[in-house]
């Protein structure tokens, strides 16, 4: 007789890409975190193609952890990393988490409240009563928030912050929206170095017009020193993403946005 296999109510999904230096910290509290919750969970490292060390670290953790996993992925930069990872993900709920964790762990609490309220969609806010931006440059502050005003100009409405990193979705909803993107799907090119992108603007844009209510959660964020974000490289990268989600809705690429997708399949083995 085949033992029924419980699914696990949270997936935490870790994009990375060269993290040996900051992820060990960031599992090790992620881990242990989770250890002390009543409910099952896992944790997904989708591995940006690394160059590095990354991938080998948690390789040696696998059979420490049963509920950690490694996907090894071409290098094609972090929208379809967390795309990759958010799409085989098996929990009920799906928790998006960057590898330096500028967002505590602990925060999860607050999203999944949201999304037992009934929310479709948490996100994590550097913006608004309550939130915290750490150790942030001034200089960096202020080009978010213009950034931002480009968004909600150009794409996605009323939100304050799209692009912090800490995001919760339920599992169909996430499936439903990673399915249907255009820029970070299966066919995205493969990148150089590291490729910071402005993925969330789309997910953000198609979770508005498939009608999922968001939620926008207060958090605290704490700069990271070793961020690998280039002011000027990723400005214009991100710039171009949410043009692209302009380009696309007005080309009408995003005009079956009614109609359901068949249920994604799950994957039971993903342990490399």
């Amino acid at each position: 007789m085949t033992p029924i296999v419980s699914l696990p109510q949270l997936s935490v999904v870790i994009p990375a890409y060269n993290e040996e230096r900051r992820l060990p910290a960031t599992l090790k509290r992620v881990l242990d975190y989770l250890e002390q919750q009543p409910y099952a969970t896992e944790v997904i490292v989708a591995d940006d193609g690394s160059t590095d060390g990354t991938a080998a670290y948690v390789d040696r953790l696998l059979d420490a952890h049963s509920n950690l996993y490694l996907l090894r992925l071409d290098h094609r930069g972090k929208g379809y990393a967390v795309r990759a990872g958010a799409m085989i993900a098996r929990g009920e709920y799906v928790l998006l988490c960057d590898a330096d964790l500028a967002v505590p762990i602990e925060e999860w609490e607050r999203l999944r409240a949201q999304l037992e309220s009934g929310y479709d969609v948490a996100i994590g806010s550097r913006e608004g009563l309550g939130a915290q931006r750490l150790g942030e440059p001034w200089y960096r502050h202020m080009m978010g928030r213009v950034f931002n005003l480009i968004v909600r100009l150009v794409a996605v409405g009323g939100i304050q912050d799209t692009q912090c990193g800490f995001k919760a979705l339920r599992r169909p909803v996430a499936q439903d929206l990673f399915r249907r993107v255009r820029i970070y799907g299966d066919d995205a090119p493969r990148v150089e170095g590291a490729a910071v992108t402005a993925y969330d603007v789309e997910l953000l844009y198609l979770a508005v017009r498939r009608g999922y209510r968001i939620s926008e959660v207060p958090v605290p964020w704490h700069y990271g020193e070793e961020t690998k974000v280039n002011p000027l490289r990723d400005s214009w990268r991100n710039l171009r993403d949410v043009l692209r989600v302009r380009w696309h809705a007005l080309r009408g690429s995003y005009t079956n946005l009614n109609a359901p997708l068949a249920t994604v399949t799950e994957e039971s083995a993903r342990k490399s």
